[in-house]
């Protein structure tokens, strides 16, 4: 029998204290297992989707019992029982990662694998910096958008991150992205858009994974697609040795330049070659001409020149020629007619000119056929186009023709794909009415004229999906219809054109009906609610008028509802009810009355509401801080009414771009706790020209996805004068909360709205001094005008670089003006009525080299009292009577009780004066 010490015993006693076995693990902690349920409850599980393997969470309890660490996908730590892994790959996920969903209260959580689900586009949260233990991050394949937040780089501890196809998502400037990450040992980012060259100097062992080929040999396939290879196609030779044997090169947005190596012509064995979007440069790819064998040639918007294309004679075998896209100039080559098995063929957005080439007829095989912007004019028979009997999809824009009216039976045609757009047309070709399995038709941006004929669709009634008559001269519809008889269609616009008359009732499967920019009339039908499939409806710019129909609230899969700048009155409808799919909300420039319905609580996915221009009577909406992804406010030129923080505790608005509530009767001190909540404001993102606030629906037509766009818009007071923002750039943060009553100092937290581009705070009851603004470095426009500023403008307001309207006009502000930069630019009528300020551009110069003598003034202890609106002026005018009150306010302390005492010495004041 072996004994112990009685001190080793006693240790031994105390570390098994401290170190459960395995077969006593803690439960799941409840805080976690609400969180993780809140998650499951914030999305929908779509098994019909493709990636859609197992949707883990439908294991999980009901309601919220059990141990969480038993579920499907969810790991905890032994001993401590927290979630520390969560893999729902593949679980079917669909809907809108909410920027608090509660996924973020998992903070002891080491590995997240989020990949092969549908986010629906949304952009991914700041809130993973609250996860800072992770390890593995998995978000590939799951529908993101948006640029990867900078937060990610501050999750320290990661060793493997895969962000991999999520498509519209954007890269932020990778160098400082991964400089933090120096644990990182694999970073994912195979087919992300726009990525650029990556160093990563101090991460030697990175390992980054583009779409890599296998890199035997011999090869026969090779896909680069979407990397970045340094240098030039000659130097991707040279390192991958021997290619004669290559079947497929695949170098698609590769960032090669220079020009095309003529040893590309020694690939003999090439059937199928890809080098569009690069930057090639230099002549025609002469020595393609020994590719016999090939079949696809797609060399696509790789900025090519040159005047012939007499090579593709010898290339029998190409069944795929795409060029478009380049600047290769002169006339269609003559060679098409030894192109006998071509079935696709773009030779769009070229240099060329003259008529279509005869020879292009006799391409019997042909499947579709791309020759727009290529400056074609002349008359197109329409009995040459139908020789074409395989041909299913023809574009031909940008150009300047017309179509012989005389013409065969063409209800023999497959043409399910025709796209006239911007061709100079007067009327409507004829031949459009003989096609029997017409799918799409564009006829938009060209002049055509008087009533939309009924013969249009008499073939093609039953397979008809999409329309787009805008941006013509058109009245209205024969015999003044106003149902189309198209059951199938799923989008229309008419959009930008000359109707005149009451508002057409869309076929009951339509998705898109944009019939904006007209000169429509009369009531909204409450048929219109009939089109069940409605995601997108834009009625804007119109006459219409009567009420909103309510029911309108209640389509469920409406995404985008704009009724701008029309005659509608009464009140906004309150039916929106749970589920609502509304993203977008422009109901400005109308005559509706009323509160705003509390129940648009319920479109939980809304980014965009804009009430403007109306006469709406109503406080502050608070509940729109339960809206998490709402970007824009536009609550301006109403008659909202009321302080805006009296009763709340709590406000959110995390994603907020924009909020304009100008021209109300708001009073009491700014909303601090708002802006406060304002997260999006306070970190400056790099400038994407490219990207703007919008939705990105998928509409369906026929057997195809529509990826449709639709940008938001809206109209600000910006830089003094209103301007219409057909786009709003991503990047743009404004503040409008000018003409109301809002009184006391400017807060200091305005200050941390880094990336605010817009501030309008004039014409308030605003005291102090603007020296907070001064780190507000991406500033464009600043209007503090009339209001009741004291003290001198802040020296540092100069070193806003990017400031281009400033104005203080109309305030108490004193001491000289600020020089150098934006502010030798800004001409006197942004300083005046200022009886203090001196300098350039003032007329006044100041006497005592930079400094002025001080004007009187006075302390006050409690910045958040509003001190009404004194004429310090009226001090300064009475020896005996300014020095007196000068005296006593020098040592008064200011609070509530002594409101009395303020408003006594103004009247005492207006005495004086009188």
């Amino acid at each position: 029998m072996v004994t112990l010490p009685l001190h080793l015993l006693l240790t031994s006693i105390f570390l098994l204290s401290l170190f459960p076995t395995r077969f006593a693990e803690a439960p799941c902690h409840a805080d976690e297992s609400s969180a993780l349920m809140e998650f499951k409850r914030s999305f929908k599980t779509d098994k019909t989707d493709l990636q859609c393997i197992h949707p883990k969470v439908h294991s999980w309890s009901q309601d919220g019992r059990g141990d969480c660490c038993s579920w499907d996908g969810v790991k905890c730590d032994e001993v401590t029982g927290r979630v520390i892994a969560l893999d729902l790959s593949s679980s079917c996920l669909l809907g809108i990662m909410s920027p608090n969903t509660t996924l973020f209260q998992l903070v002891h959580m080491e590995s997240l694998n989020l990949a092969f689900n549908n986010f629906n586009f949304s952009p991914i949260p700041y809130g993973f910096s609250n996860l800072s233990r992770l390890q593995y991050l998995n978000l590939s394949y799951s529908e993101f958008s948006g640029e990867i937040p900078h937060v990610i780089s501050q999750l320290f501890e990661l060793i493997s991150l895969d962000l991999s196809l999520n498509w519209p998502l954007r890269l932020p400037n990778m160098s400082d992205f991964v400089r933090n990450l120096t644990g990182l040992k694999e970073l994912h980012l195979s087919y992300l858009p726009n990525f650029e060259v990556l160093h990563v100097a101090g991460n030697s062992n990175l390992s980054v994974f583009f779409p890599k080929p296998h890199w035997g040999s011999p090869l026969k396939s090779l896909d680069l697609s979407q990397t970045n290879i340094s240098g030039g196609i000659p130097t991707l030779i040279v390192n991958l040795g021997n290619l004669s044997l290559l079947n497929e090169l695949i170098a698609r947005d590769c960032y090669f330049s220079g020009s095309l190596p003529s040893s590309m012509g020694n690939l003999s064995h090439l059937t199928k070659l890809d080098l569009s979007e690069n930057n090639l440069q230099g002549q025609n790819p002469i020595c393609f001409a020994n590719l016999t064998q090939l079949s696809v040639l797609r060399l696509y918007s790789s900025n090519l020149s040159g005047d012939t294309l007499e090579w593709v004679v010898n290339l029998t075998k190409l069944t795929h020629l795409d060029i478009s896209g380049n600047r290769l100039s002169g006339g269609f080559p003559s060679s098409f007619e030894n192109l006998k098995q071509l079935r696709g063929l773009a030779l769009s957005l070229n240099d060329w000119h003259g008529d279509i080439p005869s020879t292009l007829w006799n391409l019997k095989d042909l499947e579709w056929l791309s020759l727009d912007s290529l400056n074609l004019n002349g008359t197109v028979d329409a009995n040459d186009l139908f020789k074409l009997k395989s041909l299913e999809s023809l574009y031909l824009l940008n150009s300047n023709i017309s179509f012989a009216k005389t013409f065969i039976n063409a209800t023999s045609s497959k043409l399910a794909e025709l796209y006239l757009i911007s061709c100079n047309l007067t009327e409507f070709p004829q031949f459009i009415g003989y096609l029997s399995k017409l799918v799409w038709l564009g006829l938009d941006h060209n002049k055509i004229g008087g009533t939309i004929p009924r013969w249009m669709w008499n073939n093609s009634k039953e397979s008809l999906n999409y329309m787009d008559l805008s941006d013509n001269l058109l009245t209205g519809f024969e015999n003044n219809q106003t149902d189309l008889p198209l059951p199938n269609l799923r989008y229309l616009d008419i959009s930008s054109n000359l109707l005149e008359m009451i508002l057409p009732i869309p076929p009951p499967l339509v998705e898109l009906y944009n019939i904006s920019n007209n000169f429509l009339s009369g009531e909204v039908s409450t048929s219109l609610c009939e089109a069940r499939s409605l995601a997108m409806l834009d009625l804007s710019n119109n006459a219409l008028n009567g009420t909103i129909p309510p029911c309108l609230g209640s389509i469920g899969p409406l995404e985008f509802l704009k009724l701008t700048r029309n005659k509608f009155d009464g009140i906004i409808p309150r039916i929106y009810p749970d589920g609502c799919a509304l993203r977008m909300i422009d109901l400005s420039e109308n005559r509706l009355r009323g509160i705003v319905p509390r129940s648009l609580a319920n479109c939980k996915m809304l980014e965009y509401l804009n009430l403007g221009d109306n006469q709406i009577n109503d406080s502050f909406p608070f509940w729109l801080s339960e809206l998490a992804s709402l970007k824009v406010i536009g609550l301006q030129s109403n008659m909202f009414h009321g302080p805006i923080e009296d009763n709340l505790s709590q406000l959110n608005f995390t994603n907020l771009h924009i909020l304009d509530l100008s021209n109300n009767s708001f009073y009491g001190e700014l909303p601090s706790k708002l802006l406060k909540s304002c997260h999006a404001m306070k970190v400056i993102v790099g400038q994407d020209t490219w990207a703007y606030l919008s939705i990105h629906p998928l509409l369906y037509a026929s057997s195809t996805t529509i990826a449709s766009s639709m940008t938001y818009a809206m109209t600000l007071m910006n830089k003094g004068v209103e301007r219409e923002y057909a786009k709003i750039p991503d990047v743009f943060m404004a503040i409008d909360l000018s003409n109301n009553k809002f009184e006391g100092f400017i807060p200091k937290l305005i200050g941390d709205l880094k990336s605010l581009r817009m501030l309008n705070l004039s014409n308030n009851c605003l005291f102090g001094s603007p020296s907070s603004l001064a780190s507000l470095t991406v500033l464009e426009s600043l209007d503090l005008s009339w209001n009741n500023l004291v003290g001198e403008i802040p020296q540092q307001l100069a070193h806003l670089t990017f400031l281009s309207n400033f104005d203080v006009s109309h305030n108490r502000l004193l001491g000289p003006i600020p020089r150098g930069t934006q502010f030798d630019t800004f001409l006197s009528s942004s300083f005046v009525m200022n009886d203090g300020l001196c300098g350039s551009p003032l007329p006044n110069k100041c006497t005592n080299g930079d400094n002025v003598p001080p004007l009187p003034s006075f302390k006050v202890d409690n910045e958040e009292e509003c001190l009404f609106d004194l004429d310090w002026r009226i001090m300064l005018g009475g020896a005996t009577g300014g020095f007196l009150v000068g005296i006593v306010l020098e040592n008064l302390i200011i609070d509530k009780k002594s409101r009395w005492f303020l408003h006594y010495s103004k009247k005492m004041a207006e005495g004086w004066k009188r």
